[in-house]
């Protein structure tokens, strides 16, 4: 299938998919004519690969996660580590904008205590 069809089927812009295929996350085939054909095993690479990153996974992680679970199984114990880490990364953020979000709801109340004044 054509890059056309494999975005109507996983609702990914024509943009993503050439982004993913730049970055080593999908591969296509090309035509005489340089238009890139892609095969059935496309459309579930793309989902999975959209449910990587919407968990906050950046590329190079991807990478490495859809190397493991597509090829390489020995790799899944340095793998574990890396999601890890990942993980450990993500609570902090979090931990971060929540206390940010309680300063300002503080400062919110501050504001309107003072306007009421």
């Amino acid at each position: 299938m054509r890059i056309g069809e494999l975005s109507r089927r996983t609702g990914v812009s024509i943009r993503m998919l050439r982004y993913y295929d730049e970055q080593g996350l999908l591969s296509a085939t090309r035509t005489g004519g340089g238009y890139r054909e892609y095969d059935e095993n496309a459309v579930d690479r793309v989902r999975c690969i959209r449910r990587l990153h919407s968990s906050a996974l950046p590329t190079p992680v991807v990478r490495q996660v859809l190397s493991t679970l597509c090829g390489d199984p020995e790799a899944t114990g340095p793998l574990l580590g890396v999601l890890e880490r990942e993980l450990a990364g993500l609570d902090e953020r979090i931990d971060r904008l929540t206390a940010s979000r309680s300063h300002l709801v503080g400062l919110i109340e501050d504001v309107r205590v003072r306007t009421r004044g």
